[in-house]
């Protein structure tokens, strides 16, 4: 399955890309560089805006992105912070995760960055996982990706794409895009990986930087370095990440040289980090019986850095064995403590689900939504028991206005499909679906479902007017998807 939905993405990037070589080609060939402007003859911005856009709806509906708030929220706020320290932003960053044990990260067009669940759960500390995601944040605001598009324009278009679609496969899957590029040429092979390995050394010299500017300990770069180093030794195959960001030993002592430029910064432990271990070991890895047991012994042996780690990890455990009650008093334990925090909060929300005790699930989120309004953890969270508690008009409302704000989650127009259902607001479930099938790029679908919208609009010709504007966009989405 991995398989087919890689070959579909490179299909889709090796459309793009012979097309803008072949393109440029022409265009560009007796042109001189324009000076300053960093890979504008290969690329230009609005194109990679564009083909980030279409690689990440295609990832969404068949890779194996993780729709988790909680994960994202956290992993968003990292990347806002590097981002905030980065030089030459110029588009909006989306951090998402993907569930695989692997370690690895990769960026790709537009600003998009890709973690793996294997990287958060392998990495020691909140700064180790930071470098990685600082040192991808440099991939993207170097534009690595166009420039060595602009380094093989002397190359024929197939080879560019060839060896470029290569790259991203290997980024997402290095077995499979190891292969790929093993296939190519080998004197234009070995040139791009020259060329992939100046990158990783500009990452790195930029990443480190903005890893301390926003705050964390610049040794997390060289710390994660030795993990991977001492991991892979162990190994008999290589790591995901080293195959897609080769480590020399002189990285590591590269790593550590330019960290020593900085003044030391002793930086606490992160509870939401190892709370955010929890959760991908809780729900993602294992079987639920061996989790209680994991979390037990950890407890047991007061094995960890903050005890509210494995008390979270286990109230997840229980719940996911169905045991709530037990689940339930550890969470009101931990709430007790910290009532605002949005691990043990959704976990509360899971729990009053599942015991079927909606309205103090609904007071305790309301009243954090006056607090944090529009949060996407609280506001999905109370939708969502809003919806199970038979108040789907409700919902509908909450969803409405975070959409506004959100347009592109696809858990909320879940909900807010669901919500619709649930009131018999047929016409509004069908344009919620739609919305939902326009984020995965599977536009034929998302016009099927106006189509039938359009059945229930009777009489109510603004509707009617909107639904053919919106049929008119999905059809220009889906021809320049095929033109790209």
């Amino acid at each position: 399955m991995l398989k087919q939905i890689l070959t579909t993405l490179l299909s889709a990037l090796l459309t793009v890309l012979i097309s803008s070589a072949s393109v440029d080609a022409a265009n560009k060939k007796n042109a001189l560089p324009e000076i300053g402007v960093v890979a504008s003859s290969a690329i230009t911005l609005d194109k990679e805006v564009l083909i980030g856009d279409v690689l990440m709806r295609q990832l969404r509906g068949q890779g194996p992105v993780i729709s988790d708030p909680l994960l994202d929220e956290y992993i968003q706020d990292i990347g806002n912070r590097l981002v905030a320290q980065a030089e030459n932003v110029k588009f909006p960053y989306t951090f998402f995760i993907l569930n695989s044990p692997d370690i690895n990260a990769f960026a790709f067009f537009g600003g998009h960055i890709g973690i793996h669940t294997g990287l958060i759960y392998n990495a020691r500390n909140e700064s180790e996982l930071a470098s990685v995601l600082a040192h991808e944040v440099s991939h993207v605001t170097q534009r690595h990706i166009a420039r060595s598009i602009e380094a093989k324009q002397k190359s024929s278009p197939l080879q560019i794409a060839s060896m470029l679609g290569s790259i991203l496969l290997a980024a997402v899957n290095p077995e499979a895009g190891i292969a790929a590029l093993s296939t190519a040429n080998a004197a234009s092979a070995q040139s791009s990986i020259n060329y992939t390995r100046q990158n990783e050394k500009e990452a790195d010299r930029v990443g480190i930087n903005i890893l301390a500017q926003a705050g964390f300990d610049p040794n997390g770069a060289s710390s994660f370095f030795g993990i991977l180093a001492e991991k892979s030794r162990l190994k008999s195959t290589r790591l995901a990440f080293l195959q897609t960001h080769p480590l020399p030993e002189s990285r590591i002592a590269d790593a550590r040289s330019r960290a020593a430029s900085y003044r030391p910064r002793n930086v606490p432990p992160s509870l939401n980090f190892h709370l955010a271990k929890s959760r991908i070991l809780a729900r993602y890895y294992g079987n639920p019986k061996n989790n209680i047991a994991y979390f037990s012994s950890l407890l047991d042996k007061q094995s960890y850095v903050f005890k509210q780690a494995p008390q979270y990890g286990l109230a997840l455990a229980y719940l996911a064995n169905e045991q709530p009650q037990k689940a339930r008093v550890l969470i009101e334990e931990l709430l007790e403590k910290d009532p605002n925090n949005l691990f043990y909060l959704d976990t509360f929300s899971d729990i009053a689900i599942e015991t079927k005790q909606y309205p103090e699930a609904i007071e305790k989120l309301s009243r954090q939504s006056a607090l944090t309004p529009y949060n996407q953890v609280v506001t999905l969270n109370l939708a969502n028991v809003l919806i199970q508690g038979q108040q789907p008009e409700k919902a509908v409302a909450l969803l409405k206005d975070f959409l506004l704000i959100n347009p592109e989650s696809m858990l909320a127009y879940e909900l807010l499909s669901e919500a619709f259902r649930m009131s018999e607001q047929k016409l509004e479930m069908h344009q919620a679906k739609a919305e939902l099938y326009s984020l995965v790029a599977s536009y034929p679908r998302a016009i099927d479902e106006l189509h039938t919208a359009y059945n229930f609009a009777g009489d109510r010709q603004i509707e009617k007017q909107r639904i053919r504007a919106r049929i008119d966009q999905f059809r220009t989405a889906q021809e320049r998807l095929q033109t790209l």
